[in-house]
């Protein structure tokens, strides 16, 4: 059987079709809005408890118990960095990059919420500050801390370039979480995962719709900072792309390293509180 060939020219009602207006897929007033006046109070309260300084090029994991709070930071020159979230008791229920998009946008800030993965879907982490806030979108459509990108990975490399790259942000988390958990690479790499791009500079072409980045514009001082719903297990990478501004996957941008710092919440500044509940779908999908 032929299938019919595309038509060369567009329909008498063309104009008509482009022009219905969109409509959200999922609106969201109907979400759980977070208690950002109880968090500022924690924060106020909260001590730190844990640093790790991330090398340029490579990856490090933290812990945040729930409650808590985690910034990164950049220390010394602009830099990209991928972060990955778990449940510290459970791999199995992850950072949600997708649906984090759907519910929020391409691109988060302060008050918007890291969702994880089914069946749980839940949030994992507020963020409660962002020094980066005043960027909102330029004039190519840009903006910050995307939910967009996967991570700079080892196969897409091959696949475009035929290299064989090794300290892209995929294989830095494999890394990081193998040495973490005590797992071999092998079993390690399905549990990494699409990012949140922090700082990263992103958006999509209005002419050909495809991804682009650009210059980020952080500077060192400049942080995000999260308010961890449940126990945490993080790992970030410090991104081979530097800025972002030219290229990634490669040894040629200057990097620079990422601070990441817990903070820990007496729990009489948390009264009341508690951890999200998993999802409340029956999970009987109609049978």
């Amino acid at each position: 059987m032929q299938t019919a060939p595309i038509p060369a020219t567009p329909p008498s009602d063309a104009d008509a079709r482009r022009a219905v207006a969109p409509v959200i897929c999922y609106p969201n007033e109907t979400l759980p809005t977070p208690d950002m006046a109880l968090y500022a109070r924690a924060r106020a309260a909260a001590e730190k408890t844990a640093e790790v300084l991330v090398p340029p090029r490579q990856a490090a994991t933290f812990h945040v118990p729930a409650g808590g709070f985690f910034r990164i930071t950049s220390v010394e020159g602009p830099q990209v960095g991928d972060l990955n979230l778990w449940n510290a008791h459970d791999l199995a229920e992850r950072f949600y990059s997708g649906k984090t998009r759907a519910l929020h946008g391409t691109h988060v800030t302060t008050g918007q919420r890291l969702w994880s993965s089914f069946p749980m879907l839940r949030p994992m982490a507020t963020i409660t500050a962002d020094t980066l806030g005043w960027y909102g979108k330029d004039a190519y459509g840009g903006s910050v801390h995307d939910v967009i990108g996967t991570r700079c990975d080892p196969y897409t490399g091959n696949l475009l370039a035929g290299s064989q790259y090794h300290q892209c942000c995929h294989s830095n988390l494999t890394r990081a979480v193998a040495d973490e958990i005590g797992l071999p690479l092998a079993s390690a790499e399905p549990l990494v995962h699409d990012v949140l791009n922090v700082f990263m500079c992103t958006g999509f072409t209005r002419d050909t719709g495809q991804y682009f980045m650009k210059a980020s514009p952080v500077r060192p001082g400049d942080y995000l900072e999260f308010f961890a719903e449940i126990d945490l297990l993080g790992a970030l990478s410090a991104c081979p792309g530097g800025d972002c501004s030219a290229e990634h996957s490669s040894d040629s941008a200057a990097c620079y390293p990422l601070l990441v710092e817990v903070f820990t919440t007496p729990p009489d500044a948390l009264a009341g509180w508690q951890s999200p509940a998993p999802n409340g779908y029956d999970r009987s999908h109609g049978r």
